[in-house]
């Protein structure tokens, strides 16, 4: 069996060849059908939360699917929109609300927002990479960590939103040599240590951030090798914790229910 970086290099050198591919799964084709027959008809939050099947798919377009069945959570977020900065979804920590908001942004845009660019092309495309990324950790779960890095790391402004998403921190601990129990430590000494190492405006070079991807998945096969990602149940069958429902959403939930 390959190894985690080339695993993670057949997908990104030919990204478009390997979006096709999935997008070609019959599920897929069926889900991005309705999806797009469908979105546009949408005038109210209400609505679209309504619709499982729409509201699952972007969900998970957004890597929230574990969270779809959490709609009066989602709703709040999407009541408040993201212009207020005090508004739910700009005080949560994990940032995947606030970019799901400021897509379906209703508060914003109402009636004519799932007419827009990110509700529809653009909520399309992210639910294909984020099933080429499922599909790719069916098989290693250290080529769909890289491949979720890649995607994220141009962006990140801070080592504060490294360590609020479990997933990043993890490929950074991996690179780094840092074992697990770290991230119990305080935030701040977490920061100073990877600041230490680490320049974020590397991650926006492509050389760099390949080179620091090989590291990281060099040290993820010495931690995991690939046969054990292959006979490894877990792997197959259940979601990585690291892309599951933080601690603080889960509070937050139970808080609306009562």
């Amino acid at each position: 069996m390959i190894n985690t970086y080339t695993g993670y290099q057949l997908i990104v050198r030919d990204m478009e060849r390997s979006i096709s591919r999935i997008e070609a799964q019959p599920m897929v084709a069926r889900e991005t059908e309705y999806y797009l027959a469908n979105i546009g008809k949408v005038t109210s939050i209400e609505e679209f939360v309504a619709d499982d099947r729409l509201f699952r798919y972007a969900m998970k377009a957004h890597g929230l699917e574990d969270m779809a069945y959490a709609k009066a959570f989602m709703v709040k977020a999407l009541e408040g929109g993201i212009d207020d900065p005090d508004s739910f979804a700009n005080k949560l920590t994990d940032k995947r609300y606030r970019e799901f908001v400021e897509t379906f942004n209703f508060a914003r845009y109402g009636e004519q927002t799932t007419g827009l660019y990110g509700p529809t092309t653009g909520t399309v495309q992210k639910y294909l990479r984020q099933t080429l990324e499922e599909d790719a950790g069916a098989q290693n779960e250290g080529v769909r960590l890289a491949l979720y890095f890649q995607r994220k790391a141009g962006s990140l402004k801070s080592f504060y939103e490294v360590l609020a998403d479990p997933a990043l921190s993890q490929v950074v601990r991996t690179t780094l040599g840092f074992p697990d129990l770290l991230a119990q430590a305080d935030i701040d000494k977490q920061v100073a240590m990877f600041e230490e190492r680490l320049d974020l405006e590397d991650f926006r070079d492509e050389a760099k951030l390949d080179e620091f991807l090989k590291r990281f998945t060099t040290m993820w096969e010495l931690k995991n090798p690939t046969f054990n990602q292959r006979n490894s149940i877990a792997a197959l069958v259940s979601p990585p914790a690291e892309f599951g429902i933080s601690t603080d959403i889960l509070l937050t939930i139970a808080q609306l229910r009562k």
